[in-house]
């Protein structure tokens, strides 16, 4: 199994084909947009390959160290500017196949409309261990 996370971005992906702002949606196309992101995780609880998943506020801020005794740096709220994620979600599954087919069901969660999103999701692996040297085929 490996895990990957599946990334939903308010901006900074590519247009999606359905490509109204959330906040020019229906309460009833929003409800709609949750019932099916909340019906997917329940079908991937089912076949064990639902890990975690959240929707995210659009606001937020950098922060960075600023050095010993010193409080931390945070820039922003630049939502305008800076790429801001909507939600994720981590899946556990055999492939990168099945990943990326999950990933492509995902994106179909409808929007404006009724209508699929079709949006694009950032689609990352989670970082595997590197093995140790007693590990490594090389040897």
């Amino acid at each position: 199994m490996a895990k990957y996370l599946l990334l939903k971005h308010y901006r900074g992906a590519p247009a999606a084909v359905n490509d109204v702002p959330m906040d020019q949606w229906t309460p009833e196309e929003i409800s709609a947009h949750v019932q099916y992101m909340n019906d997917f995780a329940a079908r991937l609880e089912k076949t064990g390959e639902f890990v975690s998943g959240q929707a995210l506020a659009p606001e937020g801020v950098w922060v960075r160290y600023d050095g010993e005794g010193r409080p931390p740096v945070t820039d922003g709220p630049f939502a305008e500017t800076k790429d801001v994620i909507a939600g994720w979600m981590i899946i556990d599954v055999d492939s990168y196949e099945r990943a990326v087919a999950l990933a492509g069901e995902l994106s179909a969660a409808p929007g404006a409309g009724g209508k699929p999103i079709h949006e694009w999701l950032e689609l990352r692996p989670f970082l595997a261990e590197s093995p140790t040297t007693t590990e490594c085929p090389h040897r």
